[in-house]
């Protein structure tokens, strides 16, 4: 049976297009290494999409969202290798304690705006980070810590073909919601934010709260992922809530095309992928990667998704 492709609105084809693709890798993918490489764009695209909500949507920077993925991953550690907890129940309360912790700081962080916002941000990822570093009695310090395997009611995920499985399903779970998302009256009004909080207020949007939401359910996606990617890779150190993986994550989203979903799933396989490919420029690698990204940013300077898609079309880039 034919099925009519033109039924289906962009984003419903760009979803099943990318069920297609993930469905399809695990045919071609030679070994274990691509695995791993894959389930790490996998998990970097969750985070990215969830903070493309807000920065992309919303307008409100973060540089410090490494700090809540990094928080996310040494709870569940501490719970599940120091007192014994199951390892969804740790992963539930990880997530939890990382939302009540974005939901405090989010109403006085949040009243900033531009450059103060982004530095407030930055100071409380510096802050999870040095609590990670100098709390070695629980965390193991700099060495970091061991993270045993992740179960589920006595069934162990282990194997790299498994973890693709697990995040390739979640990757599409949390792409399907983003953009049910931002087509839905709240999407909207984030979006409306971000053109002008005055007029967004004057339609009745009630935008502090609208910001925490969205600040919460950016910091609880990041954690729910750091405590995957800890339980995945089996060992953790306090780099992972580091300032440069902040900035990574930021990238992943302005590369791919601020408030595009499929944006921040393109932008997170392009910041993971392409220092595997620079690898055989030893020495110079680092160079390379940012030449790469500048020469993106001046062709595609909204972003590699809105930019071709806007030259597919016909309007201005």
């Amino acid at each position: 049976m034919k099925v009519n492709m033109a039924r289906f609105s962009p984003e419903s084809r760009g979803l099943l297009l990318m069920a297609a693709v993930l469905a399809f890798l695990p045919l071609v993918l030679p070994n274990g290494f691509y695995f791993d490489v894959v389930t790490r764009i996998a998990i970097n695209a969750v985070i990215a999409i969830g903070l493309n909500l807000l920065i992309g949507y919303t307008g409100q920077i973060s540089l410090g969202h490494a700090g809540f993925f990094g928080l996310g991953a040494y709870a569940s550690a501490v719970l599940t290798a120091r007192y014994g907890w199951p390892s969804l129940a740790a992963l539930a309360a990880a997530t939890g304690g990382v939302a009540l912790l974005a939901l405090l700081v989010a109403r006085p962080v949040l009243r900033l705006k531009g450059h103060y916002l982004a530095m407030a941000t930055l100071g409380l990822g510096v802050i999870i980070m040095i609590v990670l570093t100098n709390e070695s009695a629980f965390t193991g310090g700099p060495d970091g810590m061991v993270v045993p395997a992740f179960s589920i009611f006595g069934w162990e995920i282990s194997g790299e073909k498994t973890w693709y499985a697990v995040c390739a399903l979640l990757l599409l779970a949390i792409t399907w919601a983003a953009l049910n998302l931002v087509r839905a009256p709240g999407g909207r009004a984030l979006q409306a934010i971000h053109g002008s909080e005055i007029a967004a207020l004057a339609v009745g949007i009630d935008v502090t709260a609208m910001k925490v939401r969205v600040f919460v359910l950016s910091a609880a996606i990041a954690s729910v992922m750091g405590s995957l990617s800890a339980h995945y890779v089996g060992f953790i150190t306090p780099g992972i809530a580091g300032f440069l993986h902040s900035i990574e994550l930021v990238t992943m989203v302005v590369v791919g095309g601020m408030a595009s979903v499929f944006g921040a799933v393109v932008g997170a396989v392009v910041l993971t992928l392409l220092p595997q490919l620079l690898s055989s420029f030893e020495g110079w690698e680092t160079v390379v990667f940012g030449a790469v990204l500048m020469l993106a940013m001046i062709f595609l300077p909204r972003g590699v998704v809105p930019s071709l898609r806007a030259r597919l079309s016909g309007s201005a880039p």
